[in-house]
């Protein structure tokens, strides 16, 4: 008996989210369009709404979406044929033949290694010709499966604004003639590098959201987290992928323990850890391993974040942290990504391990920085540390200063937390003197 119409919609949403990446890959290869390819898989999606409530959701629900996917290519394959002809006039029957044997090639191709359709659409979605924000807009469309209005909100973005991205990264894609190919030779690094930071870019959106009330978008870091893994199955052999991908699940571990139950931010050393998830920390920790024997002493940027990761997750308390070697690997990471906001977090874990006025000078050091202009973390920061010297003044200017920069609602609210406690510390000083 066929299922319910609510039934069978939320049967296909799930599919859907599960074969189109797929869908699209294959489409791709044999169309070389994205946006055709985009087009007649959902051809194959309308056709299922339009079936499946009266028919029921087929045993092999990816199968029939593909099989109809087929058809649909053929169809617009033959459309083209037609097009090109004069005047509507016949062919000679040779050239019947070969459109013949194009359409046997065209529905052979599809039975190709999907695996390998999936790794070219990732590098196409990412390819550098196009905008960062392109970049992770068509990502989260093609391989997250996500519509032109979930990744709107993700954003906060108005979802013309992403629509016009995804049309734009797609003419472009088309314009420029990408191939529909994973880069080999010196190539390959360089594109992989743009990969694996459009997912690192959707991933760090939902663990710390730009904007917005909420201090977390847990399901952009389930996407990224997703896209990842189908990257690491595809690319075995690249250090880099399964460094991030144990990043992502490392600091995925510690979302239940991240926000108290007002919503509000709970730092690293203050959080529950009996709330952290061994499951993805086990599954992070097999996944650094394996990126270390694959990189060996030269280890790269995504792996030695995931060595940093690891020491929290393997610290049962927070005073059981190893803050001397985190320290170590935030100045080997310093050698391999010179970036202020990597030297910020290296302060952090000097000043953990060995005091607030070690780590003072070197966060001074980067207030002149114009790439830290507005980055509430560096105020944030330094008033942290300012306020463990005691000198709670200076750090309330600094928390001021800090949340005045954030643009989320629950940061916020933290740091004027911030505030009040140092009013709250300098009034009894000041009465004193």
């Amino acid at each position: 008996m066929p299922p319910g119409d609510g039934d069978a919609h939320r049967a296909i949403d799930a599919v859907w989210k599960i074969e189109a990446p797929r869908l699209i890959a294959g489409l791709t290869r044999i169309v070389r369009d994205v946006g055709l390819a985009e087009d007649l898989a959902q051809d194959a999606l309308v056709a299922a709404l339009e079936r499946w409530p009266e028919t029921g959701v087929p045993e092999n629900p990816g199968a029939w979406l593909m099989a109809t996917a087929k058809n649909r290519a053929i169809d617009a394959h033959r459309r083209k044929l037609l097009a090109e002809r004069k005047h509507g006039e016949l062919a000679p029957p040779e050239e019947g033949a070969g459109r013949g044997r194009v359409e046997e090639a065209l529905i052979a191709s599809i039975e190709d290694d999907i695996g390998d359709d999936l790794l070219r659409l990732v590098f196409t979605a990412c390819h550098p010709v196009l905008s960062k924000e392109a970049r992770v807009a068509l990502t989260l469309r093609l391989l997250g499966g996500l519509t032109t209005d979930e990744i709107a909100r993700a954003f906060l973005t108005p979802e013309p604004t992403v629509a016009q991205r995804i049309v734009r990264a797609k003419r472009t894609l088309a314009d420029s003639r990408v191939p529909f190919a994973v880069p080999r030779g010196p190539e390959l690094a360089e594109r992989l590098a743009s990969v694996l930071e459009v997912i690192y870019l959707i991933f760090n959106e939902g663990y710390v959201a730009t904007a917005g009330e909420d201090l977390m978008r847990p399901d952009l870091c389930e996407e990224a987290l997703r896209v990842g893994r189908i990257v690491a199955e595809l690319a075995p052999a690249e250090p880099e992928v399964h460094g991030l991908v144990a990043l992502m699940e490392i600091q995925a571990s510690r979302a239940a323990a991240r926000v108290g139950p007002a919503g509000e931010p709970v730092l690293l050393l203050d959080q529950n850890r009996a709330l952290w998830n061994r499951v993805l920390i086990g599954r992070g920790l097999a996944a650094l391993a394996r990126a270390e024997k694959l990189g060996g002493e030269d280890p790269g940027p995504y792996v030695l974040q995931a060595a940093i990761a690891a020491c929290h997750a393997r610290a049962r308390t927070a005073e059981e942290t190893d803050w001397p070697k985190i320290a170590s690997l935030y100045t080997d990471l310093t050698r391999r990504v010179p970036s202020p906001v990597v030297q910020l977090n290296r302060a952090v874990a000097v000043g953990m391990a060995s005091g607030p006025a070690e780590a003072l000078p070197l966060v001074d050091s980067l207030l002149a920085d114009p790439a830290l202009a507005g980055y509430h973390l560096l105020p944030s920061v330094r008033g942290d540390l300012l306020f463990k010297l005691g000198r709670f003044d200076e750090a309330r200017a600094e928390f001021e200063r800090a949340a005045t920069l954030t643009r989320n609602v629950r940061e916020r609210k933290f740091l004027n937390e911030r505030v009040a406690a140092c009013v709250r510390e300098a009034v009894p000083l000041n009465r004193r003197s």
